[in-house]
């Protein structure tokens, strides 16, 4: 019996740490502004733990005209220019997804972003990573 509870014991402490070490936690990076500080430190801190973690961009309301591939770059402080945090952030395999009402409601389509840049799908929210989502706005 003993030995019955043993093994039982160790089983549940296997999932556990097989749990723990499948998981791998994400960020959501919620951009709702044009805001040259807001933009800078979203894109500077997705491109941080795009090195150890999940990380899925979101763009929506004013955040929008940042993204536009018209836009100017913006260069703010001791930040990188947008454009360049960008195209990291894509190389490194992060998506950024734009709000399609967001984008129409300005005038603009999908043709108007950033290249690599998509239209956001609901399930976008969700399958960027299999652990916890953590969430900053900016």
């Amino acid at each position: 019996m003993k030995v019955l509870k043993t093994l039982l014991l160790l089983s549940l402490g296997l999932i556990f740490v097989t749990n723990e070490i499948s998981a791998k936690d994400g960020f959501l990076v919620h951009l709702s502004s044009k805001d040259p500080h807001r933009v800078s430190m979203a894109l500077s801190f997705a491109l941080n733990m795009a090195d150890d973690y999940d990380v899925f961009v979101f763009v929506d309301v004013e955040g929008v005209k940042a993204v536009l591939k018209d836009a100017e770059s913006i260069r703010f402080k001791n930040f990188e220019a947008t454009r360049t945090m960008i195209d990291k952030l894509l190389k490194a395999g992060v998506k950024i997804a734009v709000c399609q009402m967001c984008l129409e409601a300005m005038g603009h389509t999908q043709y108007d972003l950033i290249s690599g840049l998509k239209l956001i799908d609901k399930k976008d929210f969700f399958n960027f990573t299999s652990g916890r989502i953590i969430t900053i706005d900016y």
